[in-house]
């Protein structure tokens, strides 16, 4: 499911842009005989800017700049991902329709299951075979202000956003791409960001199920904040920090009780799934996400789910081919330190135009 803002390209090469509220990760992927390999890699926070929208986009574009130092990448055309409160991803299923039908019927199931005004809205869809007769597929609804805000971001950094994908739909590709799974296997992907988490599950019968909770990382590092009266920096230097067991086992607790709306949400999300996909329940979760590296955390979740969860880094899976000048052991490091964070980049990058 994608949104193509540009036509008429071949075969280019594109890389993958996620644009977060905290974070910029930049990904570019070769395909090869038997997977992929990564020719460019990059990581850049975006400084904090309060309130200021304005300053909040400089530094965005600052970052997304900072990324494309690092790889040295040439390309300037990008795959940029949306995903939160103003994206909504759904499954549809009609009775049999004439085709010139079809998108009208789409756009009134997207009107009733979308939370925002679907007039100020672009909304795509994609078909599906349906054994059981009539017309089913996946429809994707996205505020226009909000493809509108990434691609002005990929402009601003002399980027072309060719394509826009959904974020949740990446994750669910980068791991179909790389990861085996067994016939009748449901798998799920939880994407734990700042601003929010994405739950993304694939079942048996190969439908895509995308939530997305807007509880995330900022709101558990604000929960421990307030509960040991410390700044939100002082928190996240412990937490991501390279600090030793102690400050981390002191904040333990807090991780504990501020992780526990988000379990909640993911366990009620998934028994949502089970109910009414009839598919069958997973067994393992793979974590990702910028929250993930920050240490006993998917463990936490391993111990309080119903389900196993593993922290999954998709470079595991993929060769790194970025040289061995100093730029590329910059992007080596990127990888080692920060691959579970790039996992929708990654799955942005696996797209073809």
């Amino acid at each position: 499911m994608d949104w193509k803002l540009s036509l008429s390209f071949g075969q280019n090469e594109v890389m993958g842009l996620d644009i977060g509220s905290s974070a910029v990760k930049l990904v570019r992927l070769q395909k090869e005989a038997g997977g992929y390999a990564v020719t460019g890699a990059g990581i850049a926070n975006i400084a904090p800017s309060g309130d200021d929208i304005n300053q909040q986009r400089v530094n965005t574009v600052r970052a997304i700049r900072e990324c494309l130092a690092v790889t040295g990448v040439r390309s300037r055309l990008a795959v940029c991902g949306v995903g939160g409160p103003e994206v909504v991803v759904r499954d549809f299923k009609f009775p049999t329709l004439p085709p010139e039908e079809i998108e009208g019927a789409v756009a009134l199931e997207a009107s009733q299951v979308c939370p925002f005004n679907t007039e100020d809205s672009d909304i795509d869809y994609q078909l599906i075979s349906n054994e059981g007769g009539g017309v089913a597929g996946i429809l994707v609804a996205a505020t226009n202000s909000l493809i509108k805000r990434k691609v002005q971001l990929a402009r601003e950094a002399s980027l072309d956003c060719v394509l826009m994908d959904v974020d949740g739909l990446a994750l669910l590709n980068c791991f179909s791409e790389l990861e085996k799974t067994e016939p009748g296997q449901t798998i799920a992907v939880l994407n734990v960001g700042s601003s929010y988490t994405t739950l993304a599950i694939m079942g048996d019968n190969r439908w895509p199920f995308i939530r997305d909770i807007t509880y995330a990382g900022d709101d558990i590092v604000k929960q421990i904040a307030a509960e040991n009266d410390m700044s939100l920096e002082a928190v996240r230097e412990i937490l991501f920090g390279d600090s030793t067991a102690a400050p981390q086992t002191k904040l333990h607790d807090s991780l504990e009780k501020a992780c526990k709306k988000l379990i909640v949400d993911v366990t009620e999300t998934s028994r949502y799934y089970k109910t009414q996909e009839k598919s069958a329940a997973f067994e393992k979760l793979f974590v990702c996400g910028g929250f993930a590296l920050v240490k006993g955390f998917v463990g936490l979740l391993s111990n309080q789910l119903p389900v196993k969860a593993l922290l999954w880094n998709p470079f595991d899976k993929i060769r790194c081919d970025v040289g061995r000048n100093h730029q590329a052991v910059l992007q080596r490091n990127v990888l080692a330190k920060n691959g579970p964070a790039m996992v929708v980049a990654s799955g942005l990058a696996m797209r073809s135009i």
